[in-house]
């Protein structure tokens, strides 16, 4: 049964409650700062996960930048960017023990996190991996725009042998029914390549402008105008 704030002791709530959970420094580049936003509003806006067994609405919790606490006495890990399926979002926000994404509290690890390479001291392909293989993070995502880290721009990796990540050789995360491409076009005024979701059947996951423009362009293709 997952560990909730009604059934810790007293000494492991306090733990939790002084946990630093923000620090309030913009450690994030322009660039970085809107490629999580290009990631985590279209699931919002667009996306509909549908458990293939019961046919039944798959609840998610996607965010970006907030730490992800697996245990109480270790520090956070900080995702660029994160999915979790069959997870809901708290409605209390303004508690601390729903200001991150604890583990025990959620009952479960990401199935996806994404990091987006900004220089080379982050990480993203040494510690971090094993860190997100230690945890059970059954996708790992590193999106290298610059090519900070070497030619490949984007890497992909799953579950391999024993605690380890290894690479894939596609960019489909099979299990929560995505896919992720690089894709050019313009996100809030700035062109150039960016990482975005694809469904399961290819297409794009679009952001709510792009859904209100398409709608826009349909209803003028039926002859209806604004």
């Amino acid at each position: 049964m997952p560990q909730t704030l009604s059934n810790l002791d007293c000494k492991t709530i306090e733990l939790i409650e002084n946990l630093i959970t923000e620090n309030d420094e913009p450690l994030d580049s322009l660039f970085s700062a809107k490629q999580q936003r290009l990631l985590v509003e279209p699931l919002y806006s667009s996306w509909k996960p549908i458990d293939v067994e019961t046919s039944e609405g798959r609840k998610f919790f996607a965010d970006s930048n907030i730490g992800l606490f697996f245990s109480v006495h270790q520090p956070p890990l900080v995702p660029d960017m994160f999915l979790s399926l069959d997870v809901e979002t708290p409605a209390n926000l303004d508690l601390n023990a729903h200001r991150s994404y604890f583990v025990w509290e959620f009952g479960k690890v990401p199935d996806v996190a994404v990091e987006i390479v900004s220089n080379r001291k982050g990480n993203e392909l040494t510690s971090k991996l094993k860190d997100y293989a230690r945890i059970g993070v059954t996708y790992y995502v590193v999106f290298d725009p610059f090519k900070s880290l070497g030619e490949s721009v984007l890497q992909v990796y799953e579950p391999g042998f024993g605690r380890c990540l290894r690479p894939k050789s596609d960019s489909i995360l099979n299990e929560v029914g995505l896919e992720v491409r690089l894709w050019r076009g313009e996100f809030e005024g700035i062109s150039g390549e960016w990482l975005r979701w694809y469904d399961s059947e290819g297409n794009l996951i679009l952001t709510g402008k792009e859904s209100a423009e398409k709608m826009v362009r349909k209803l003028r293709d039926l002859g209806i105008e604004f």
